[in-house]
């Protein structure tokens, strides 16, 4: 039963953004209540990898990362570009160090920094090529209680069985080509056995962290509405003062003295808005984000023509080449840089380099803003080889691919190039030149079309036994395989326009009051760029955490129509 309908911070969502600001507002002594579309808490934070990019933070600092602020400014400004306000880089850059201490301190989450994770675009003017990024320490679902009942799933089945963190994942991808990655395979055993034996589950990546959030939040007492969609926005006056949500099937308004903060995140499961603002061809069956992500706080802003919400980067995501099997989609990370695959188009050609950081991948894949998709569709191309060395979408080493994924035509297997591009009806005399090319590459060690293997990102996914680029080796032992590739991504990233507080823009730049959002209901601070593993993640749970500053120093005029 609920004991109360008035607040002063309502938040809607309960990923890291929302969860952060209820910390954040119950340490500022805040009455505040979290109110979540699902019925399970985490959001798309849960079904994350779980990095945090935060410079300067006390993590990076105690694992002996020499960064300057100066460095980390200089750094965004170059991958946000000239179109992000330089007053929400420098909010995000001053207090993104303070609120992840307030998470350390009031929550059981520890964070580890993830070695040689590099930024995404490190050789750029204050870039990082051991990288900034942090992820949890494994945690042990024990911590949950009841609460891990209503924890929200993982993206792949069978993560729960596996607790991998991103330093394992990397490592384990050459399990038959270096000896320590052995090593990572058997202590990744002795956690799964122990946590077998004491009957419980190993939390890591994005679960992990929305795990430790929520154990916070259960400790100061701030409560969590599962099963409680937001319908809309009170307004009055020209500001927000409540939300009307449905709970147990009745429409219920709850007020806020302060402000109401939308940390429900992106539109990526709504096809309808999917086809207004973004380009073709696009799915909300390719996306990684979580089942209830369907734009309700954006769409809520829009209803209210009286608040001239601007909005932003609406065409925008957090790309990632992707494979559309039966069962779910696949998020490549690994699988497009490691030595041995290459990816073409329609034409049998290369159009990019397939270790570039994944929101470029699918940019190249879609070509010059405006026109139609220049390089789908997409295929990734190998050879027997690869797939003897490597890890493929979760399958081993030497594993023959599932008979499913061949019989979907999602994956195509041929005894030479040429069949394999009658396979996959792309011209075959290109698709032998293209290979033909990159074989050459792979032996000079240079590619000339496209620089892979240049940039320190690019080595991060590579083969340090490969020789003499470990990003490049040839194409050659049949059979042959094209898997398809389409434009997934991990949510939307545009949406509501906000400033340094996090409080959302009118049109004219002026802010509503009692308004603010976070996370990927609004317009990314990265622009249509990513600066590093954990860049969705850091500023979310940041503007969280200062729209719940802000809400705490700022109360709500009262005017008549209230």
């Amino acid at each position: 039963m609920r004991d109360s309908t008035e607040y002063d911070l309502i938040i809607v969502g309960s990923g890291g953004a929302g969860m952060t600001a209820a910390l954040a507002a119950h340490e500022a002594g805040l009455r505040t209540v979290i109110v979540e579309k699902n019925g399970r808490y985490g959001g798309s934070t849960a079904r994350s990898g779980g990095g945090v990019w935060i410079p300067g933070n006390s993590v990076l600092r105690k694992a002996g990362i020499q960064d300057t602020r100066a460095d980390a400014a200089a750094y965004l400004r170059h991958v946000a570009g000239p179109g992000i306000e330089q007053e929400r880089i420098d909010a995000y850059l001053d207090h993104g160090p303070t609120m992840l201490d307030l998470v350390l301190e009031r929550t059981p989450l520890k964070l580890q920094w993830v070695p040689g994770y590099s930024d995404y675009y490190p050789e750029g003017p204050g870039g990082r090529p051991g990288g900034r990024s942090v992820e949890p320490v494994p945690m042990d679902s024990g911590v949950l209680g009841e609460l891990r009942r209503t924890l929200e799933k993982p993206y792949m089945a069978g993560q729960d069985a596996i607790p991998l963190t991103q330093a394992d994942f990397r490592k384990l991808n050459l399990i038959l080509r270096d000896p320590r990655s052995m090593l990572t395979a058997l202590r990744l055993a002795g956690r799964m056995t122990r946590a077998r034996v004491r009957r419980r589950k190993v939390l890591t990546m994005g679960r992990a962290l929305a795990a430790g959030l929520r154990v916070g939040l259960a400790q100061a007492g701030v409560p969590i509405e599962l099963n409680t969609p937001l319908r809309r926005l009170v307004v009055s006056g020209g500001a927000v003062r409540g939300v009307v949500v449905d709970s147990e099937g009745e429409e219920v308004t709850l007020t806020a003295r302060r402000g109401v903060l939308l940390a429900s995140g992106g539109f990526e499961r709504n096809a309808e808005l999917r086809k207004t603002h973004q380009r073709e061809p696009i799915s909300g069956d390719w996306t990684v984000g979580a089942e209830s992500n369907t734009g309700d706080g954006l769409l809520a802003c829009l209803e209210h023509a009286e608040l001239d919400v601007a909005t932003e980067l609406l065409e925008e995501a957090w790309w990632g080449p992707s494979i559309p099997f039966a069962g779910g989609t696949y998020f490549c990370l690994a699988e497009r840089t490691l030595p041995g695959s290459i990816m073409v188009n329609g034409s049998g050609e290369r159009f990019g380099n397939e270790a570039a950081p994944y929101v470029d991948a699918v940019h190249a894949m879609y070509g010059e803003p405006g026109g139609p998709a220049r390089n789908m569709p997409t295929w990734l191309v190998f050879d027997q080889r690869y797939r003897n060395r490597y890890i493929f979408a979760g399958l081993p080493p030497r594993q023959p691919l599932p008979r499913k994924w061949l019989a979907s035509g999602v994956v195509q297997r041929a005894s030479s190039i040429g069949e394999l591009a009658k396979a996959i009806e792309v011209p075959a005399e290109r698709l032998e030149a293209s290979v033909k090319r990159f074989n050459g590459f792979a032996e000079s060690g240079v590619d000339e079309d496209f620089g892979r293997g240049t940039s320190h990102y690019d080595s991060y996914y590579s083969d340090p036994r490969v020789r003499p680029n470990s990003s490049l080796a040839a194409l050659r032992t049949p059979p042959f395989y094209a898997v398809q590739l389409v434009p997934g991504d991990l949510g939307t990233k545009g949406g509501v326009r906000t400033d340094a507080q996090a409080r959302v823009l009118r049109t004219d730049g002026s802010p509503i009051e009692g308004l603010y959002a976070a996370g990927n209901v609004s317009a990314a601070l990265m622009g249509g760029s990513y600066a590093g593993p954990g860049a969705t993640i850091g500023p979310a749970m940041t503007f969280g955490y200062l729209a719940a500053k802000h809400a705490a120093g700022h109360s709500l005029t009262v005017t008549e129509e209230s």
